[in-house]
């Protein structure tokens, strides 16, 4: 696997070697020693989740504050654009974030450790998102960021699904950046 850093050196763009031909496709998606050897420390991922999305779908930016979790994730149909923000309160990159493309033919896959909030856009008419979590979701101890905050500045590529994403009731209802809680760390 290819391992690089992102412009957020903690967030890493991790792509497995594909081995194809005219059968279709082998890869390695997950490999515990050698992520462990990638991050520089051993990770434990206690959860795997999917979800299923359609385009124009936003997840995010949501992150647990007493309990973060660290995320290894990945599309394996359809394509997202996925987004990590800085939220450590002593981080000098605080409130930075990165975006990259992850798509069942890329096969990309991104290191989002703890301290970072989280989203995704769905750029095509359906995407299975699954990602491993380095702790429990607990309902009570999540949050959530606007994705829209001017401070972040995202650059959501709004233009691929033709206009405003759709959100789930709890990110309308998501507090800006002046609200926000950082990780004390």
């Amino acid at each position: 696997m290819q391992v690089t850093p992102t412009r957020l050196p903690e967030v890493l763009l991790v792509e497995p070697r594909v081995f194809g031909d005219a059968r279709g496709f082998f890869l390695e998606s997950w490999n515990q020693r050698a992520f462990d050897q990638a991050v520089g420390r051993p990770v434990a991922f206690v959860q795997d989740n999917h979800s299923r999305s359609g385009r124009g779908v936003l997840r995010g930016i949501h992150y647990q504050l007493e309990h973060p979790q660290g995320k290894l994730v990945r599309v394996v149909s359809g394509r997202v654009f996925d987004v990590a923000v800085d939220l450590r309160r002593d981080s000098p990159r605080r409130g930075q974030w990165v975006g990259v493309e992850l798509s069942a033919d890329n096969h990309r896959q991104l290191w989002i450790p703890p301290g970072f909030g989280h989203g995704f856009l769905v750029l095509s008419e359906q995407a299975d998102f699954l990602y491993k979590a380095s702790d429990y979701y607990l309902p009570q101890d999540e949050r959530a960021l606007a994705w829209n905050d001017a401070h972040l500045g995202i650059d959501w590529p709004l233009a691929a699904i033709g206009g405003q994403p759709q959100l789930s009731a709890r990110d309308r209802a998501a507090g800006g950046w002046d609200t926000a809680q950082l990780y004390p760390w």
